[in-house]
C-alpha cells in the first residue's frame, strides 16, 4: 500500500498540522513516510499545502506528481489540485467552503461538511480532524488508534486540552464512511 496525499488550503486552516499528524501516525504504524510542506510568507490567509507519502515499502522521492488522494479545504485549492489527482484517486472536499463540483468521472469525490461538524463539537478549528477521520474511514491508510496516538505528539502538553475534541472530530469524520452518508459521492 502506498498513498500519496496532498492537503491544501489557506494558512491557519491546520494544513501543516494535518500533514504532521499523518506523518507521525504513519511512523507509529512502522510505515515509510515523508512530508513536504509548501507555504507562502504569510502565516494566516496565504495558501499552504503539504505533500505526504505513506507507504509499506521504501520509496524514492517525497515529491508527488499524481497524488492518490487530494484534500482541499478551500476553493482556490480545489481549482489548483483537483486536476492533478490520479485517475481512480480520492478527492476529499470541505463541502462548507468548497462549492465547485468535480466534472471528473474517474475519481471518488467525498464532500464532508467538516466545518459544520466541527462547530457542532464547539471547536471550529477541528474541521481538519473531521477531514482526516473521513480519510482514514474511506482509505484505511492508517488506523484511528495511530492517528489518536499521534495527536499527543503533535499537540504536545501545551495543547493537550484540545485532544478530546480532536478525537471526537476524527471519530465523527470516520463515522461518515460507516454510515454511507450522502456526503460520499
Amino acid at each position: 500500500m502506498k498513498e500519496e496525499i496532498i492537503i491544501a488550503g489557506f494558512g491557519g486552516q491546520g494544513v501543516m498540522s494535518m500533514g504532521q499528524l499523518l506523518t507521525f501516525a504513519g511512523m507509529k504504524e512502522g510505515k515509510e513516510v515523508s512530508s513536504l510542506p509548501s507555504y507562502g510568507p504569510e502565516q494566516r490567509g496565504g495558501t499552504a499545502n503539504v505533500q505526504v507519502v505513506i507507504s509499506d515499502e521504501p520509496f524514492g522521492s517525497p515529491v508527488i506528481d499524481e497524488p492518490s488522494v487530494v484534500i482541499v479545504l478551500n476553493e482556490p485549492s480545489f481549482q489548483k489540485f483537483e486536476s492533478r489527482l490520479a485517475s481512480g484517486g480520492v478527492l476529499i472536499v470541505n463541502a462548507d467552503l468548497v462549492h465547485s463540483e468535480s466534472a471528473r468521472d474517474d475519481i471518488t469525490v467525498i464532500r464532508v461538511p467538516a466545518s459544520t461538524i466541527a462547530i457542532s463539537l464547539s471547536e471550529e478549528r477541528a474541521a481538519g480532524m473531521v477531514i482526516l477521520g473521513a480519510l482514514i474511514g474511506k482509505t484505511g491508510v492508517l488506523s484511528r488508534d495511530a492517528l489518536l496516538e499521534a495527536l499527543e505528539d503533535v499537540l504536545g502538553k501545551r495543547k493537550a486540552h484540545l485532544i478530546p475534541v480532536n478525537e471526537e472530530a476524527i471519530k465523527a469524520g470516520e463515522d461518515l464512511s460507516d454510515q454511507g452518508e450522502p456526503a460520499f459521492v
